[in-house]
């Protein structure tokens, strides 16, 4: 069989043949009873879902859709993003075990080890968010059951060499989690890197269009395979059928998607990089930008959220570079094709080890929009911060 690229992959798979006439895309079934032919058949999985909360058939095509395109065994979905953290981290620990990761992790999974998996005796070292590979792996003590990392990290986006900490961590009996969402399974492949579960919010990229909350999980270690499956299985998570569709059919654009976006947010990097106002662009597909040499190493594609530091400024320029935007809406999340900005100069006193910043903290998701027109909207946005810096 030829070796398909991604973008062909993710295609094939809704017009391979051999399953008579259909449509491309599943039927939506919306179901919670699934009914059979016979008594002796009701509790045979190998004749379809027993249940609404086994699958119907467009969640089915999703999960192997995503562990195709991450290279696992299987694939998980659960009901958002933050859930695609949590449900292995509980699957995972008990009591009495640490987790190493660092300061750059996403705020409500920092939120849910420090207080939901603290008040169950799971414990939590935060390294600082440039902790390197050599830094994480030297933390990693005789309780330690399990690192949890994202590269590029959570607003500050710090490069972190997964492969040599899954290698490490792998000769010790510890185990290995990835937040991947930045690649969204695309760019970067952590389980071919020896990483244990890779973990990503479909609710980005994959949906791609901003209606849909949804987590995946991917695994191949068999015993890590079976515990999360568990877990999904005691807790009821379950995806609607409907988000299940939206999910699959951002699925198949996937790949056009993602590159066309990087394409435009690489030209506005470069952009804001010349100007006055811009002290860093944090941006590691950006030449020169903190983490590049890593992301050229091990990536294939860039996701096109970044962040820039502002040369000075306080709360009121940062907002008021944000109201004076017209093209770029004021809302959280990213991977969607339209362009989002927030402030975010506030989380950092969040963390363990706050990085030192020139001033403001500005996050920026690029979407489908002709990157001039965004450029042309941000130079109105810098004015007003610069506006704003002049005032009494």
């Amino acid at each position: 069989m030829p070796t398909h690229s991604d973008r062909t992959r993710l295609i094939a798979s809704a017009t391979r043949r051999g399953e008579g006439r259909r449509p491309v895309n599943p039927p939506l079934e919306r179901a919670s009873t699934m009914l059979s032919d016979a008594a002796a058949v009701m509790r045979d999985e190998t004749e379809g879902p027993t249940y609404g909360l086994s699958g119907t058939n467009a969640a089915r095509q999703l999960r192997r859709a995503l562990a195709d395109l991450e290279g696992a065994d299987e694939a998980f979905l659960v009901p958002s993003g933050l859930a695609a953290v949590t449900v292995p981290l509980l699957a995972l620990l008990r009591p009495g075990d640490e987790v190493v990761t660092t300061d750059a992790l996403y705020g409500p999974t920092r939120r849910f080890l420090s207080r939901y998996q603290a008040a169950r005796d799971v414990t939590t070292r935060f390294l600082p968010a440039d902790a390197d590979a050599a830094t994480i792996i030297a933390a990693v003590g005789d309780r330690t059951r399990l690192v949890l990392m994202e590269s590029p990290a959570s607003l500050t986006f710090d490069m972190v060499d997964a492969a040599a900490v899954a290698a490490s961590c792998r000769a010790r009996g510890v185990l290995t989690i990835m937040d991947n969402t930045w690649a969204a399974g695309l760019a970067y492949r952590p389980l071919a890197q020896g990483v244990d579960v890779s973990v990503q919010a479909v609710t980005k990229y994959v949906g791609g269009h901003s209606d849909v909350l949804m987590g995946g999980i991917a695994v191949n270690a068999p015993a890590c395979r079976r515990a999360i499956a568990d877990a999904i299985e005691d807790l009821g998570w379950h995806v609607s059928p409907d988000d299940a569709w939206l999910a699959l059919r951002g699925l198949r654009t996937l790949p056009l998607r993602y590159a066309e976006q990087a394409r435009s947010a690489l030209r506005v990097a470069e952009w804001l990089q010349a100007r006055p106002e811009i002290s860093r662009v944090l941006y590691p597909p950006l030449p020169g930008a903190a983490g590049h040499d890593l992301w050229t190493r091990d990536f294939t594609g860039a996701a096109s959220l970044m962040s820039v530091v502002m040369k000075g400024g306080d709360p009121a320029a940062g907002e008021a570079f944000l109201d004076a935007l017209t093209l770029f809406g004021l809302g959280y999340s990213w991977g969607g094709f339209e362009s989002l900005i927030t402030h975010e100069t506030h989380q950092m006193a969040y963390r363990a080890h706050p990085p030192k910043l020139e001033g403001e903290l500005i996050r920026l998701h690029i979407g489908l929009e002709d990157p001039a027109d965004l450029i042309a909207d941000l130079e109105v946005g810098l004015g007003a911060f610069r506006a704003a810096l002049t005032l009494p």
